[in-house]
């Protein structure tokens, strides 16, 4: 993958320390705002990138670069997108995917129509408790419930609350609670339970109508997922999905996931009064650990290598289908 990282902030920082422990992506260039040029030349000399650019148009004219990292503002995502397709170039866009279902729709249709992907940095469905939610999802039997939260108190918070909006706490700019921190719980869903049959939001809303905190409701044939996620406050974050037979959950932040406990119902054990007189069944509770020295996002980027190298057609559309399904969910 001959790569070009388009921003300068705090995730492209991240991206960059993941990228450089993988193989085989090359890494071609850099684009910056004339502001932050000095920025990506910074860049440029830790990772040994060749070219800064402060002009996109004069980036995507580069035909080395087959792919585009877009680590930008939410309300930018779909134009540099657009233009990277449009240019004949792979995209990696990161979460949120877009602003609105209608412009993911648009991004996907041109790349399909191009043979190109375009693919959502989403961490969590590249992580390795991810995929054993996945495959071990069944042994919950009939589904019951699904409680999802992700709540951080944000670091520009008291600026928003002093009166200065920063991106993060725009509206016009596709900032807010659900588009940034929330979508990590829906893709949990989605990716476990598919498209729910309808879904609510019940937003706090700050004083320029963003949403500083919220819930959203999916609702599923017999059950409801619940997703809190809160740019205004904190707590305890954890994922939970319970079913007849048992449930699994993960106690953390949503967005890397470390540890994975299951706890099932041994039907085949006897039942035993417990210390209130109920009778209880034995259970049997299962772990999954991840490897917490690696950084979460070198899954996803190495999947991407895969992907975009190999040509892996089936793999993106499976991802820009997901990416699809939870735009349609938050509108």
């Amino acid at each position: 993958m001959n790569l070009a990282i388009i921003g300068t902030g705090k995730i492209v920082s991240e991206s960059l320390y993941a990228i450089q422990s993988i193989e085989n992506i090359n890494l071609k260039a850099i684009y910056a705002r004339k502001h932050s040029e000095e920025k990506g030349i910074s860049f440029a000399k830790k990772y040994s990138i060749d070219t800064v650019y402060t002009d996109y148009d004069e980036l995507l004219n580069n035909s080395e670069i087959d792919t585009v990292y877009i680590g930008l503002i939410n309300s930018v995502h779909y134009e540099y997108a657009k233009k990277a397709l449009e240019n004949n170039k792979h995209v990696i866009l990161e979460k949120p995917f877009t602003g609105t279902y209608e412009q993911a729709c648009e991004l996907v249709d041109i790349a399909i129509n191009k043979k190109l992907f375009i693919l959502e940095a989403i961490t969590v469905l590249h992580s390795q408790i991810f995929k054993e939610m996945k495959s071990n999802l069944h042994k919950l039997g009939k589904i019951k419930a699904m409680l999802c939260n992700y709540s951080q108190y944000s670091s520009r918070y008291d600026n928003y609350l002093k009166g200065i909006v920063e991106p993060a706490f725009n509206p016009d700019l596709y900032g807010g609670a659900l588009l940034d921190i929330n979508i990590y719980n829906i893709h949990y869903c989605v990716g476990l339970l598919g498209q729910p049959r309808k879904s609510t939001y019940f937003a706090n809303r700050g004083f320029n109508g963003v949403d500083t905190s919220g819930t959203i409701v999916l609702e599923y044939d017999g059950f409801s997922a619940v997703c809190t996620g809160a740019k205004d406050s904190d707590s305890p974050s954890f994922i939970s999905i319970q079913g007849e037979n048992g449930y699994m959950c993960i106690q953390g932040k949503p967005n890397v996931p470390q540890k994975l406990t299951m706890v099932l119902v041994d039907k085949n054990s006897t039942p035993q009064k417990d210390a209130a007189g109920a009778l209880k069944r034995a259970i049997n509770t299962i772990e999954f650990e991840s490897d917490t020295k690696k950084h979460r996002m070198v899954d996803e980027f190495k999947n991407f290598v895969d992907i975009i190298d190999n040509n892996r057609s089936k793999e993106a559309k499976k991802l820009m289908d997901e990416s699809l399904e939870v735009m349609k969910v938050v509108g």
